[in-house]
C-alpha cells in the first residue's frame, strides 16, 4: 500500500475478474480516421500486461472524446486494435458497455484473457453534464447502471487512469464502494512523481498554461499563487484571452464570440480578482497571431482584428516568455500556446516547448494535446516528466484531493479490515 491506497502488489489476481479503468482518451483525425497520438495507450500497457500475466480475467473500461463539445467522440474499437499491436496479443472488443452482451462476454472470460468494452461515455450517467449538474456522491454513483450491472461480475477494481482522477464519474469513483480496489502502475507513478515535486519544488517555479480547457486552471491558480508555489504564470490559449477581457482589452468580435459560446465568460470575474491580487506574477501576451489565406499574421494587443480569431501568441510574447523560462528551476506546462496543428499558428507552441526541453529546469508537461505537441516536435525526451493527465495534474497541484484518490483510499479502509 502507498499513500493509503492499495497497489497491484496487494492482490493475487489469478482466476479473478478484474475491472480495469483506464484513460485512453486520444486525439483523433476524422479525415484519416485514425488516432493521432497513442501515448496514453502506450502508458497503459505495463499494467495491462502485469494483470494479464498474473492470470486475471481482465475487463477494460475507458472513455474517448469530450461529450460536451462532441470532440473526438468515437468508439474504443480503435484503441483495441492499437492495444493488440502493442501487446502482441489479441484484445477482444465488444460494442457494448454493460448490456446483456457485455455481461455475457465478461462471464465467459478465461484466465489472462482481455476484453475491452466500448466507450463508457456512450452511457448517459458517464457524461460530464451528469457529473457537473447532479454532483452525486460516490455512494450514489455506485447505484448507477454501469456500476450496478458490472460490479457483481467482478472481484477487484483497478484504476490506472490518473489522467481522469479529477473526475467524479461512476466508473471512476463508484466501483470502489463495492469492490476491493487498487491503483495501477501508471497511476502509482504519476501520483508519486507529482507528490514529490509538490513537497519542495525548486524556485523559481513557472507555470505555462494554454489550451482550450481552462476550468481546472482557475481552480488551481489561487492556491499556487497564494501559497507561493508559482512564482510566475505565463498565460496562452483561451486562458490568456479571458485574462485580456478581464483587463478591459478588446480581443475582437470573433475571439470574444468564441469565449462566450464556450461559456468561458464565467471566469472573467475570477481573472479580475487574480489580477488584482497577483498582477505582477501573471503574464499576458503583448501580441497575437492569426491566419489569413494560410499565412501567419501578427498584431499588437491594441490592433486586434475583429474579423479574425486569435490562434497563437505573437513573436514578442514568445521572446518574453522564453526569458522568464530561462530563469526557472521548475516548469509546469499544461496546454499548447496556440493551434499547433496548423503550420502558420504553431510557432509559439514549438518555440516554447523547444526552449523548455533544452533548458536545465525540472520540467513537467501534462495533457493530451500537450503530449501530442511534444511528440510532434520530437521533444519528449527533453522533459523531466510527461504526465498523461492535464486536468488531473493541474487539480493535484491545487492541493485538492482528487475524487478518484479519495475513493481508492476509502476502498482500502473498507475492504482491508
Amino acid at each position: 500500500m502507498k499513500y493509503g491506497i492499495n497497489t497491484l502488489d496487494d492482490f493475487d489476481f489469478k482466476n479473478k475478474t478484474v475491472l480495469l479503468r483506464l484513460d485512453l482518451n486520444c486525439p483523433y483525425d476524422p479525415d484519416k480516421d485514425i488516432l493521432k497520438d497513442i501515448t496514453r495507450i502506450e502508458a497503459a500497457v505495463p499494467t495491462i500486461k502485469e494483470l494479464s500475466n498474473a492470470g486475471a480475467k481482465l475487463v477494460i473500461l475507458a472513455h474517448q472524446g469530450g461529450d460536451l463539445e462532441y470532440h473526438n467522440f468515437i468508439s474504443t474499437s480503435y484503441h483495441g486494435q492499437v492495444l493488440s499491436d502493442l501487446l502482441g496479443k489479441k484484445i477482444d472488443f465488444i460494442d457494448d458497455v454493460c448490456g446483456p452482451a457485455a455481461r455475457q462476454a465478461i462471464a465467459s472470460l478465461k484466465n489472462s484473457q482481455i476484453l475491452l468494452l466500448d466507450n463508457v461515455r456512450y452511457m448517459a450517467q458517464e457524461m460530464t453534464l451528469f457529473e457537473t449538474k447532479l454532483k452525486l456522491t460516490p455512494q450514489e454513483q455506485a447505484k448507477t447502471i454501469v456500476v450496478s450491472k458490472l460490479a457483481p461480475l467482478a472481484d477487484i477494481y483497478v484504476c490506472d487512469g490518473f489522467a481522469a482522477a479529477h473526475r467524479a464519474q461512476p466508473t471512476l469513483v463508484g466501483f470502489e464502494q463495492l469492490l476491493p480496489s487498487a491503483m495501477g502502475r501508471l497511476f502509482e507513478k504519476e501520483y508519486e512523481v507529482l507528490s514529490n515535486i509538490m513537497i519542495s519544488p525548486k524556485h523559481p517555479v513557472i507555470f505555462l498554461l494554454g489550451g482550450a480547457k481552462i476550468e481546472d486552471a482557475f481552480d488551481m491558480m489561487p492556491k499556487v499563487l497564494s501559497d507561493s508555489i508559482a512564482d510566475k504564470i505565463l498565460t496562452a490559449g483561451l486562458l490568456a484571452q479571458v485574462f485580456m477581457i478581464s483587463s478591459g482589452i478588446d480581443i475582437g468580435d470573433v475571439s470574444r464570440e468564441i469565449i462566450y459560446k464556450k461559456k468561458l465568460d464565467i471566469f472573467i470575474g475570477s481573472a479580475k480578482e487574480l489580477l488584482l491580487n497577483y498582477k505582477d506574477r501573471i503574464l499576458m501576451p503583448v501580441d497575437y497571431a492569426s491566419s489569413l489565406n494560410n499565412n501567419r499574421i501578427e498584431f499588437g494587443i491594441n490592433k486586434l482584428p475583429s474579423s479574425l480569431p486569435i490562434l497563437d501568441i505573437g513573436s514578442k510574447t514568445i521572446e518574453l516568455y522564453k526569458e522568464e523560462i530561462s530563469k526557472a528551476k521548475t516548469v509546469f506546462v499544461n496546454g499548447p500556446a496556440g493551434v499547433f496543428e496548423k503550420p502558420e499558428t504553431e510557432l509559439a507552441t514549438k518555440e516554447l516547448l523547444t526552449h523548455i526541453a533544452r533548458s536545465d529546469s525540472f520540467s513537467v508537461i501534462g495533457g493530451g494535446d500537450s503530449i501530442s505537441a511534444v511528440n510532434k516536435y520530437g521533444l519528449i525526451d527533453g522533459f523531466s516528466y510527461v504526465c498523461t493527465g492535464g486536468g488531473a495534474m493541474v487539480r493535484f497541484l491545487s492541493g485538492e484531493e482528487l475524487p478518484v484518490v479519495a475513493a481508492l483510499k476509502k476502498s482500502a479502509n473498507r475492504f482491508n479490515k
